[in-house]
């Protein structure tokens, strides 16, 4: 089994020093750099603007794996992309037209990606899987770091590797939310292959980073 591609969300970093945690995650071995993007009214949180990516974007070559909590979120493509988004996620609930914005992050030269929030139906996959580079599943409730990992996300890692498998797509299936060592290994072993990570990642400070994602390679 291949060990998961390991994506530090920079919202448990220290906002003071993005940049230089930036970099720390580089040279720790992090594989995406994952960008929690909130508005403050899809979720009950507001964090980071455009420029802030693209202020980021000198500090490391990795992609930016930019998952946008935003709605409407259709206005806010270009902009994030321009910034220096690799991969532009969002939620089936933030615009009206799914497929359309799916097609448009791919127009922009992005991978596209769809996050489903616990409560959302796999179904949804069915008639965007093919424009699909990335499924996202939720394992908490977004709007907050640091909350606990759902359990019964493991199940739906499973139906969506199935979903994934059988339509013959390529995509990277990433888990976020709570996720630590002790659970990364049922998560790849139900079907993901990329693990977004904070407090598990960023837990003892730069010094710590390299050991935290092996941590979570190995699980």
């Amino acid at each position: 089994m291949a060990a998961p591609l390991i994506c530090p969300s920079i919202l448990a970093s220290d906002f003071a020093r993005l940049g230089e945690e930036v970099r720390a995650l580089d040279a720790a071995g992090a594989d995406w750099i994952h960008v929690d993007v909130m508005d403050g009214h899809f979720v009950p949180n507001i964090t980071i603007g455009p420029d802030v990516v693209k202020a980021l974007r000198p500090h490391t070559t990795l992609p930016f794996d930019v998952h946008l909590m935003v709605a409407p979120v259709d206005p806010w493509l270009e902009a994030y992309r321009e910034a220096g988004a690799d991969i532009l996620t969002v939620h089936p609930e933030s615009g009206p037209h799914l497929h359309r914005t799916l097609g448009r992050i791919r127009q922009l030269g992005a991978k596209a990606g769809v996050v489903l929030n616990p409560g959302t139906s796999l179904s949804v996959l069915d008639d965007v899987v093919e424009l699909v580079d990335l499924v996202l599943l939720m394992s908490v409730n977004p709007g907050f770091g640091g909350q606990s990992f759902i359990d019964t996300t493991l199940r739906k890692i499973e139906r969506s590797r199935a979903i994934l498998d059988a339509a013959g797509s390529k995509a990277h299936l990433q888990v976020d939310g709570g996720v630590t060592a002790a659970n990364a290994g049922a998560c790849v072993a139900a079907g993901a292959d990329a693990l977004v990570a904070g407090t598990a990642v960023f837990r003892g400070g730069p010094s710590a980073y390299a050991a935290n994602i092996q941590a979570l390679k190995a699980a």
